[in-house]
């Protein structure tokens, strides 16, 4: 293709005439001001008490869409800060952002910004967080409970000529890739919001267990998984377990049919294991796994045994007769809440007797059990 081909089949050109989307990629500085509300954005960084430290601003136009996405990534230098963690003989380094994270919630952000609301880019640094938001709400039929999943496109031009110069991906939202990177370093999923007039993403920078980052890298390097495998794992890994409501609730997907093309892989290859059925069925790490991988994930009762948790409400509720299910589950607290109301309703009527009304029910041994102790 001839150049002028080219830039006629990314539309940025027609009959001649450059169209917006050609003046915000090859237009001077003075063209592209003459765009009614061209990319703009601020760039601000706060310390623990929330007042600005620092503030860079991108308003003169002199850049296009990927020469301005390269300068930003040269200035947040606060968004290069990393971790380090021991790693046998070693440290290992973990940025509090992975550089294609940050990459992706940018080009959303440009890809989808509304060219028909005065509004910058908005890019605030805090200790612990960092919120991009851009003007223009999600488009129609996409909200923040289908990110993962749904596609629509504001400016799908735009976008077409960022995917294909290799910045961002194009068959989805990024969000995927995002939800990948965030999984296999112990973090947080980003959290959106969105309004009529704007969108924000805020993703934490902290890890949230530390423990499991050798189970992580030990997964990664000995194991070939999907992009639905990987966010999966990690999900269950940084969670200890995960009731499947709760994983379908974090995965974005409306049944259980859909959940199955994430969850059979990991059973199969014996990176996770199941207990119970229906909405009851509970994922954990497979053991083997974690002592195969030497990482040091902390004893819990969070993957006890029914049976080993029914033993231990009798013993709990031997020393402790009438108990409200609050003080029951602040004795236990490293067994799930949901668990532990399971067990004690199962129990109720065999080895438990409730007395009380359903607000302020008491438990205690049933008659047999106490004649028994």
């Amino acid at each position: 293709m001839s150049d002028i081909e080219i830039i006629e089949h990314y539309n940025l050109m027609d009959n001649g005439t450059m169209t917006n989307l050609g003046v915000l990629w090859l237009g001077t500085a003075k063209q592209r001001g003459r765009i009614s509300f061209p990319i703009s954005v601020q760039y601000i960084v706060y310390d623990q008490l929330e007042h600005k430290v620092r503030k860079i601003e991108w308003h003169d136009n002199q850049y296009n869409p990927k020469e301005l996405l390269l300068e930003i990534e040269k200035e947040a230098i606060e968004l290069e800060y990393s971790y380090e963690f021991p790693d046998g003989l070693f440290r290992k380094t973990i940025r509090h952002y992975h550089p294609k994270v940050i990459r992706e919630l940018l080009l959303n952000a440009f890809a989808h910004k509304s060219f028909t609301i005065s509004s910058d880019i908005m890019i605030r640094v805090y200790p612990d967080r960092l919120e991009i938001s851009n003007p223009g709400g999600l488009p129609l039929g996409v909200t923040v409970d289908n990110l993962l999943h749904q596609r629509h496109r504001r400016n799908p031009y735009l976008i077409a000529i960022m995917s294909d110069l290799g910045l961002m991906e194009g068959e989805g939202s990024g969000y995927d890739l995002i939800y990948e990177l965030n999984s296999m370093e112990g973090k947080h999923p980003p959290i959106p919001e969105s309004s009529f007039n704007e969108f924000k993403v805020t993703q934490y920078s902290e890890i949230q267990n530390t423990d499991i980052l050798p189970l992580l890298d030990y997964t990664l390097k000995n194991y070939e998984l999907t992009q639905k495998g990987y966010i999966t794992f990690g999900a269950i890994a940084n969670e200890t377990k995960m009731l499947a409501t709760k994983l379908s609730a974090y995965l974005q997907l409306s049944d259980e049919e859909r959940l199955r093309s994430y969850i059979d892989p990991l059973l199969n290859l014996g990176l996770i294991n199941k207990r119970g059925t229906g909405k009851g069925t509970t994922y954990f790490i497979n053991p083997k796994l974690i002592a195969n991988s030497k990482a040091n994930v902390k004893t819990t009762l969070k993957n006890i045994e029914p049976y080993a948790l029914k033993a231990l409400i009798i013993e709990d509720l031997k020393m402790h007769p009438q108990s409200l299910m609050s003080e029951i589950a602040g004795r236990l607290p490293d067994v799930e809440l949901t668990d532990l109301r399971n067990t004690v309703y199962k129990m109720v009527g065999k080895e438990l007797a409730a007395t009380g009304g359903r607000t302020y029910r008491r438990y205690e041994l049933s008659d047999g059990r106490k004649e028994k102790k």
